[in-house]
């Protein structure tokens, strides 16, 4: 049998163990979280080996994967699961290239000229129509070759879908901020203090047991000896403990230092923010269910710096002789009959020190809509989707492929830039991410 001492030495190194493989374990896990980016995936690490797409080569992959992430993973999977639309996994050899170029660039024409195909999976995702995109072949050929490659992975590996408006909350830290990094850490502390807390405690109580024992078995005990035995546990004095004390205290001021840090990484962020408006329009009947195209009521999302809130004759020109009976409705005939503004309550909010251009990007940078605004044509009520933080942007222009082709204003940059870098032109690599760019 192993003696008093020796047991009493084994239980002793125990909590100590115990300690090391959780802080190991806490560590190990850090730099892949400080890795990950405004998707929650470290950069890269869903991009198969090159060639696994049928030849595809690995620049080709990865501009398709960027594509794919920027405007795909709201609806679509690269998996077998369905988020609204089915998962794209092994697409490629269910439908011909020629059909998918044909599908993703307007679907809705793909389905009125009668193609079979196409009317089949409109039915099938009950009748949910896919917004068009203005990509080229050739971006659409990278994207279909990223789905291709990513087939061929195991499916345990594939990216999940980014996460909608109901996986983030307001005030979240998506993007490359530095203060996210830091509260992670402090998050990592506080743990390592509770597990010393807790390992402290458990290894006084062990001591004291085997102690205790240990003593139980000599018979030339002092009365005073006896006595101090056959006490009880005295827990207030555990409490009274300067290590204790010192411990305890330190928790504290870390978990009010965490919750400092998320207060302030949420300032000014209203990620979520769905107020309720004048009138109840409802974005999913008029975008989604009857596909009213957004330049219609937004007559200068693709001229202006800024997307206009739609003027009241713009709804009469369906409602003067629609639904003129309902009370929401009823609300515009009073504006106009009153002359007076609709009080749309705003929803996205840049702050002034930041400049950004809605037709630059809409325009000249082809991004759609659903990008940053989300699927809006589901909303009832509309929501702000993205975070609209520094990083989130920064994040975007690192990403974001550049479409030069066609336009002899990058061809010399797209050569200098191929000279020096093996990867994307991007808008980071044409200054988008100079600070003069945004603050001026």
């Amino acid at each position: 049998m192993i003696s008093c001492k020796k047991r009493a030495k084994y239980t002793f190194l125990l909590p100590f163990l115990l300690l090391f493989f959780v802080v190991s374990s806490a560590f190990a896990q850090a730099p892949e979280q400080s890795q990950t980016g405004t998707a929650g995936v470290t950069p890269g690490a869903e991009a198969p080996a090159a060639g696994g797409g049928g030849g595809a080569d690995a620049a080709l992959i990865e501009n398709g994967q960027t594509l794919f992430k920027n405007n795909c993973t709201q609806c679509h999977s690269v998996g077998t699961d369905v988020v609204v639309g089915p998962g794209l996994r092994d697409v490629h050899k269910r439908r011909s290239e020629a059909w998918l170029i044909k599908w993703i660039k307007n679907s809705s024409a793909l389905i009125q000229s009668g193609d079979k195909d196409a009317v089949a999976v409109f039915n099938e995702y009950s009748k949910q129509q896919m917004p068009s995109f203005a990509f080229s072949d050739d971006e659409l050929k990278s994207i279909i070759a990223y789905i291709e490659s990513a087939s061929a992975a195991p499916e345990n590996v594939q990216s999940a879908p980014s996460a909608g408006p109901e996986g983030a909350k307001a005030g979240e830290n998506v993007g490359t901020d530095a203060l996210g990094s830091v509260g992670g850490y402090v998050d990592l502390l506080l743990v390592v203090l509770v597990v010393v807390l807790i390992v402290l405690v458990i290894t006084l109580l062990i001591i004291a047991s085997v102690l205790k024992n240990y003593l139980k078995g000599k018979e030339d005990l002092t009365g005073a000896e006896q006595e101090m035995l056959e006490r009880r546990t005295n827990f207030a004095n555990i409490y009274k403990s300067k290590a204790v004390r010192v411990i305890v205290g330190l928790i504290v001021v870390v978990v009010l230092v965490d919750i400092s840090i998320d207060k302030v990484m949420g300032v000014g962020i209203q990620q979520g923010y769905a107020p309720r408006q004048p009138i109840a329009f409802s974005h999913k009947l008029h975008a989604g269910d009857h596909q009213i195209n957004c330049n219609y009521c937004h007559t200068s999302v693709y001229k202006s710096a800024s997307a206009n809130i739609p003027s009241a004759n713009i709804c009469m020109n369906c409602h003067s002789q629609i639904k003129k009976e309902s009370a929401e409705i009823q609300k515009i005939y009073r504006a106009i009959e009153n002359n007076k503004p609709i009080e749309w309550v705003r929803v996205h909010n840049l702050p002034d020190l930041a400049y950004f251009n809605h037709s630059q990007h809409t325009k000249v940078g082809g991004v759609e809509c659903q990008t940053c605004h989300g699927p809006i044509e589901t909303m009832e009520v509309v929501g702000q989707y993205s975070p609209l933080t520094m990083g989130w942007c920064i994040d975007c222009h690192r990403n974001t492929p550049l479409n030069t082709e066609g336009n002899a204003y990058y061809d010399n940059l797209v050569k200098l830039h191929e000279k020096q870098s093996k990867g994307a032109f991007v808008v980071a690599s044409q200054g988008g991410t100079e600070c003069s760019k945004c603050h001026y």
